[in-house]
This record gives C-alpha cells, sequence and structure tokens, in this order.
C-alpha cells in the first residue's frame, strides 16, 4: 500500500490556526492561550522540541497581539527552523534567568488564561508567583473544540490513516491466532501499521476470551485457543494524524450466543452512525448506540463512552457521551464504538472513525464489520 505523502502544512496554515485560537479565547472571554510543549503545539506551531526538559517553552496567543514563542536560548534554533516559526516572535531566556519574569510583560495582568492540558504545573505555579491577579482554565474546559473541526488537509491525513489501519486488519485476518500468545499478534498488528505507514505505534489492543471483557487490555502471554472470542484495538499517528480502529475475531466456529453479543454490537454501532448529522449533540450518537444495547439486555456491560475525538492524538474532545450537549458541525471526527463486556467470559467492540459532512457521517474505517473467522 503506497500513497503520496500529503503537501506539508505551511506558515500560513499554522498563521490561520493561531489566529483562530486567539480569536477563540477572546470569544470565550479569555486574555489569551498559554501552550505548552504537546499536541497543542505542534498544531498550532509545527515545533516540537526534541526533549521536553523542565525548561519552559511557553506559546503565547491574545488576539491583536503578535504571537510569541518563550523558548530557552539552547533551544532557540531549533525553534526557529520550526514550520510556523515565520508567523510568530522567538523571545529566548537563556539558563540563570526567570522565564517568568520573561513571560510576564506579555500577559494581561489582570487576565484569565487557557492553559494546554500537558503544561507543567511548576511553570503555572511560577506565572501566578509573578502575576498574582492572573487565573487560569485547562484548554479542554475552556476551548474544548479549539481542534475539533478538521479542515481538508486534516481530513486527507486522517483518511490515509484509517486507510492503513484498514489494511492493517485485513492483513492479520490471514495469520494464525490459535496456539500463539496475545504479544505475538499485537507485534504483528503493531510491524503492519509500521508496513503500511505508520511513524507511530500507539497501542495493539488483542484481548482474548475473558481478557476481552476488560476494555483497555494489554496484551500479555495468555495463549489463544480455539473457541475464543478475541477484541483487536489498534491504532497510532500516520502523517502526524491519528487511527483508531476496532473489530472482534472469533477463532473457529462462535456460539449462538457469541454470535448475538456480535450483532447486537455492530447493530448498535451502525445505529451510533445513522444518526449523525450536523446540529444533532454529541450524546444523541452515545444515545442512539446505547439503546440497543439496553433494548437486548445487555446495557450494564457498555461501560465506557460511545466514542472521542481524534486528529493529532488519537483520544481528543468531542465525546460522543452522556451530558455531552456540544453540537455537531461538519469537519468534525471521532470514533464509534460501543461495545458489550461480560466478565470472565469475552467482549466484543466494533469501532470506526467517522467525519462529520453536509448529510451525515463518512466514515473512515471500511473494514466489514461482520464477526470474521480466524485460525
Amino acid at each position: 500500500m503506497t500513497t503520496a505523502a500529503p503537501a506539508p502544512f505551511t506558515a500560513d496554515d499554522y498563521k490561520a490556526r493561531m489566529d483562530r485560537a486567539a480569536q477563540a479565547a477572546a470569544d470565550a472571554g479569555l486574555a489569551g492561550v498559554l501552550v505548552a510543549p504537546g499536541p497543542d503545539l505542534v498544531w498550532l506551531t509545527g515545533y516540537q522540541p526534541t526533549a521536553i526538559t523542565e525548561r519552559l517553552t511557553l506559546l503565547v496567543l491574545a488576539a491583536g497581539s503578535e504571537p510569541v514563542l518563550v523558548v530557552p536560548t539552547l533551544e532557540a534554533p531549533d525553534a526557529e527552523r520550526a514550520p510556523g516559526a515565520p508567523a510568530l516572535t522567538l523571545r529566548d531566556w537563556t539558563d540563570g534567568k526567570d522565564p517568568y519574569a520573561v513571560t510576564a510583560p506579555l500577559l494581561d495582568v489582570n487576565g484569565r488564561f487557557g492553559v494546554s492540558d500537558n503544561g507543567w504545573a511548576m511553570h503555572l505555579l511560577g506565572l501566578q508567583q509573578e502575576l498574582p491577579t492572573t487565573s487560569y482554565a485547562s484548554l479542554t474546559e475552556a476551548l474544548p473544540m479549539l481542534r475539533g473541526v478538521k479542515d481538508a488537509h486534516e481530513l486527507e491525513r486522517l483518511t490515509a490513516a484509517g486507510a492503513a489501519a484498514d489494511a492493517t486488519y485485513e492483513q492479520i485476518l490471514k495469520v494464525r491466532f490459535s496456539g500463539r500468545k496475545e504479544n505475538d499478534v499485537a507485534a504483528d498488528l503493531a510491524a503492519l501499521l509500521k508496513e503500511f505507514g505508520h511513524s507511530q505505534v500507539d497501542f495493539t489492543v488483542v484481548g482474548s476470551g475473558p481478557n476481552g471483557a476488560n476494555p483497555h487490555h494489554e496484551a500479555g502471554d495468555r495463549v489463544i485457543e480455539r473457541g475464543d472470542m478475541v477484541v483487536l484495538d489498534f491504532g497510532g499517528l500516520k502523517h502526524g494524524y491519528g487511527s483508531d480502529t476496532s473489530r472482534t475475531v472469533h477463532v473457529g466456529e462462535p456460539t449462538d450466543e457469541e454470535r448475538q453479543v456480535h450483532d447486537t454490537v455492530r447493530i448498535a454501532q451502525d445505529a451510533g452512525c445513522a444518526v449523525i448529522q450536523p446540529g444533532i449533540a454529541c450524546q444523541d450518537v452515545d444515545r442512539a448506540a446505547r439503546a440497543v444495547i439496553d433494548d437486548a439486555g445487555y446495557g450494564e456491560y457498555f461501560i465506557h463512552r460511545t466514542g472521542h475525538g481524534i486528529g493529532v492524538t488519537t483520544h481528543e474532545p468531542p465525546y460522543m457521551i452522556e451530558g455531552e450537549e456540544q453540537e455537531l458541525v461538519p469537519g468534525m471526527c471521532f470514533s464509534v464504538e460501543p461495545g458489550i463486556y461480560l466478565p470472565g467470559r469475552f467482549g466484543v467492540r466494533i469501532e470506526d472513525i467517522v467525519t462529520v459532512t453536509e448529510e451525515g457521517c463518512r466514515r473512515l474505517n471500511n473494514t466489514p464489520r461482520e464477526m470474521a473467522i480466524v485460525e
């Protein structure tokens, strides 16, 4: 499977993102956005420090002001080469100097700022000590949809990542499961994701038999046996954007009950996808999928949300769960992944990444959802 790499994002792309973030902060009543190294900084600037240390690196965005990236002097050369660097100003500080004193003049002394969730507490406390009248909120709380709506270039990358995950699933069906350890199949999944263009493998869940009843089971030394249901959940990053798909296979012929549970999850997953359209709430997707499982009598065994957003990370807002009233808009991308988990026996999960369109949704995973029989 060979596909041409998408064109890289430009300085103009990053400038537009920074401008959008600053305006979104202003619209939310915030004085600005403070972004530490991590996925938000990569998305906004293309800059990812080679080593994230205790030294303060912070992007400061505020409507009406030029973006400023505060960096340690020894890391300034790398920051200057970042794709988004032409759209911002670098302000460096040397070891032995107070980075918070360098940053303070950039901030409204009475402002409330959104802070990226992975910022270090020591840096936030340092800013609070320097500017005691400022206040802060996590970006997930203050601007949950900052990265939630993808543009055409991002959708291209997510589509390619989904296709690579699909190719991985098609190939894993050809390997032998019975008599091998879960770790062996997980290694096959990781190798296939890499073969099909992933630069990073984030997870390879292989939950066989009773292990499948744990949604986040990590592959282990259990030997897969004939008669096992096996939950496969795998993904990572390709071209900087995430894949995440789940299918549940069976080693040899399943029982009638196993078929019934699998069919229930498949129908629930279809129901969740069927209601997706602009204007409905995230919780409506969860309700549609959950109703099918409730009606089949397995409601107590569906123990997680129906979905999560995906982009430069494999889990991000929005979340498909009761109580989430965020409305869907075209360009949102998220998983639809209902499951049933019978403790001590087996589990079933089916997951696709979808993107909201003007008419409904488009699946980014398109492998068969019917139960596959493996050897």
